[in-house]
């Protein structure tokens, strides 16, 4: 059979949305709920809060990502420019949700934090919502505001204000872990968006000194640091978890013991299938899984960036500042979470995203990826010459 020649071929049609993306997300989604069930399943089968059922937390952890999966539709569906009408709204939503937290009686306490407001069946994590909510809001004040970021009284003081009093809600519950995301993103997003140089140097250099302040007026905190720096001096005290973190990890090796193999899953690792997921992957499936961990995150905050810089590239400049608004986001995120498992960073309560147990967390990161998917796919039309 004759083979017609190549530019008479029909031409082969461009996907309307990023593949990489969307494999890449449903990858680590899938792969986070065998290793929560796996990290789970003693605890739960063995806690009386849970009706004693091993699936417990694997049938929550599925419910969570199915209501995200349907929220990232949603937000997929809904045009980047009304995302930006809404974002000052969705802010002063998140804000009120802050204060509420706070108010005793409604707030809930859990482990000698005030960060959850009780939904009959289920918490919400208000800290979690902001964190989408800031990226979207910078976004659109930078935008705004264009113009006037050359301004330290116009331009730079109002959003420094704003991110002080986020920041000191979030400090009273307190969410130190979450004040750091959401500075970082509020940061990127205004460098990225073209604040002066002096301005912003001088913005880092502020926010490390309070760091230091914070950690040093806080006796939690402090010896939080000093269990990071030291965990073997106090292992049954300040550095517990991150001495059964490393024993995991180290046990590991680099192929692992074996899927559902964990010791340290067993009431010995606090938070195994949240906050120190990766130490039970490290130490089940070893270097190779903590590996494919990391790759894969990094992956996907370096395709959510270039989603950004085409969206730039084509003049959308509030997309191009979500799509890398929510690119930091991921990357900071994961970056403490994963130095926390390996004793880079001091412990904070901060989930792996995609992959920890966490409803309001796992959420927001697909409603996330649903306006991540969104800025690409208006991106892949205008380069066809439709408009959005």
């Amino acid at each position: 059979m004759t083979r017609l020649p190549a530019a008479l071929r029909a031409p082969r049609r461009q996907s309307d949305y990023d593949a990489v993306l969307f494999w890449i997300a449903a990858c680590l989604l899938a792969f986070g709920l065998v290793m929560v069930y796996s990290a789970s399943i003693a605890v739960a089968g063995a806690d009386r809060q849970t009706g004693y059922h091993e699936t417990y937390f694997l049938v929550r952890d599925a419910v969570f990502i199915a209501i995200g999966v349907a929220g990232g539709v949603v937000a997929y569906n809904v045009p980047m420019r009304l995302w930006q009408s809404l974002a000052p709204y969705a802010f002063l939503g998140g804000g009120a949700l802050l204060i509420i937290v706070l108010i005793p009686g409604i707030g809930r306490h859990i482990n000698g934090s005030q960060r959850w407001l009780p939904l009959f069946v289920v918490n919400l994590q208000p800290s979690e919502l902001m964190k989408l909510f800031v990226v979207l809001y910078a976004a659109d004040y930078t935008v705004r505001k264009a113009a006037l970021l050359d301004s330290f009284k116009h331009g730079f003081l109002p959003m420094l204000v704003v991110m002080l009093a986020v920041g000191g809600l979030l400090l009273r519950e307190p969410d130190f872990g979450a004040f750091v995301v959401i500075a970082s993103i509020a940061m990127s997003i205004l460098f990225l968006g073209g604040i002066n140089v002096k301005q912003f140097v001088g913005l880092v250099v502020l926010l490390l000194i309070g760091f230091v302040l914070l950690i040093w007026s806080s006796p939690y905190r402090m010896q939080r640091v000093i269990g990071f720096m030291n965990p073997w001096s106090d292992p049954f005290g300040s550095g517990y978890q991150l001495t059964h973190a490393l024993i995991a990890l180290g046990r590991g090796g680099w192929f692992g013991v074996g899927l559902g193999q964990s010791v340290e899953k067993l009431f010995y690792l606090p938070e195994a299938y949240a906050d120190f997921l990766l130490a039970v992957i490290g130490e089940e499936l070893g270097f190779l899984g903590v590996t494919f961990v990391i790759v894969a995150l990094a992956w996907f905050v370096l395709r959510a960036f270039q989603v950004g810089r085409e969206a730039a590239a084509q003049d959308r400049p509030f997309s191009a500042l979500v799509a890398q608004g929510i690119s930091v986001w991921i990357a900071v995120q994961a970056f403490i979470n994963i130095g926390a498992n390996m004793g880079l960073v001091p412990t904070k309560g901060l989930t792996l995203p995609f992959l920890s147990f966490g409803g309001s967390g796992m959420v927001t990161n697909c409603v996330a990826l649903g306006i991540l998917m969104r800025v690409d796919w208006e991106t892949r039309q205008l380069g066809k010459g439709y408009s959005t």
